[in-house]
């Protein structure tokens, strides 16, 4: 016994992609998306963008009433 289930896509849709993620949308609907890469496990982009972040951060404080 698997635990997988099959879901028939009909003829007339024609998918452009071979993967997908899948999740519940709203009132129980299930809704397949492509999958795309994630640039943060990317090894290439990582290293071009290493350390970017730490230059456009602005140093700044919180009052107590701002969290």
């Amino acid at each position: 016994m698997g635990t997988s289930n099959v879901l028939t896509v009909p003829s007339s849709i024609k998918p452009r992609e071979t993967e997908f993620d899948v999740f519940y949308g709203r009132n129980g609907a299930i809704v397949y998306t492509p999958k795309t890469k994630n640039p943060f496990t990317d090894e290439n982009f990582v290293k071009t963008h290493q350390g970017k972040l730490d230059e456009t951060l602005v140093e700044t404080e919180l009052r107590k009433d701002e969290f």
